[in-house]
């Protein structure tokens, strides 16, 4: 029996940087957060980073909400990082576990946490990043690290026992939270919810599956049947 959405224990973030659809995600009581990334608002158009985060954070101020910051260099990172958490109450700041040299973030997480700034740790693909990130964070504050198992699928790697093994690492740290971060199709949410993962992020492609859950399969095939009918009659096709 598939579990219902109400049932699961893995809390839902949405994924995106569309601001009526970010609005509109964050007033449905099943989505426990945000996070977006200087590439979604790319894509979506943003070209005032500040304006648009604000713009976001006047509306949404009950649930926590990942910007990113985007400077290649450590000092920039951290200056970035103390603006960006100033914005609201409910603002995590998202530093990559590198920079685009390779050299660990670490030192600055450890800098940023000591004063006060809630973190989420980004682009982590690798269980020694975990380790060496989760000992980093500490327990001072509230913390998630995103763990990228959508990228780690695609490269024909099981996401599960990684992740499983993360959930393990971060379990003396109650203040981290382990986020299960691209997620490619909806079974991801119920493979997260069984392992223990803290938080799966959603694309909004993702999120309107939901109404799938637990739908019958029979019923299912009948309407695939149907869509290939009615597709191929109005395409007018003939042989």
């Amino acid at each position: 029996m598939v579990k219902q959405l109400s049932q699961l224990r893995v809390k839902i973030f949405a994924d995106g940087a569309d601001r009526a659809g970010m609005l509109e995600m964050a007033a449905r009581p099943y989505i426990a957060g945000l996070t977006t990334n200087p590439t979604l608002m790319r894509k979506a158009g943003v070209s005032d980073y500040r304006a648009f985060a604000k713009d976001v954070l006047a509306a949404i101020r009950d649930k926590p909400i990942s910007f990113e910051v985007f400077s290649d260099d450590f000092a920039q990172m951290e200056r970035q990082a103390h603006e960006i958490a100033s914005w609201g109450a409910n603002v995590y700041v998202k530093i990559p576990v590198t920079n685009c040299k390779a050299e660990s973030c670490c030192n600055l997480i450890k800098r940023l946490t000591k004063s006060g700034v809630k973190l989420n740790i980004t682009a982590v693909l690798t269980l020694g990043q975990v380790r060496d990130v989760s000992a980093a964070l500490g327990d001072a504050v509230a913390s998630f690290i995103s763990v990228f198992a959508g990228r780690m699928a695609d490269t024909g790697r099981d996401p599960v026992p990684v992740m499983a093994a993360a959930v393990e690492l971060m379990r003396p740290f109650p203040n981290q939270e382990l986020i299960w971060a691209s997620p490619r199709e909806l079974l991801n949410i119920f493979q997260a919810d069984a392992i223990g993962c803290h938080v799966i992020t959603v694309t909004h492609d993702v999120l309107k599956k939901l109404d799938l859950i637990g739908k019958d399969l029979s019923v299912y095939s009948l309407e695939t049947v149907k869509m290939f009918h009615d597709d191929a009659k109005h395409a007018g096709y003939v042989i």
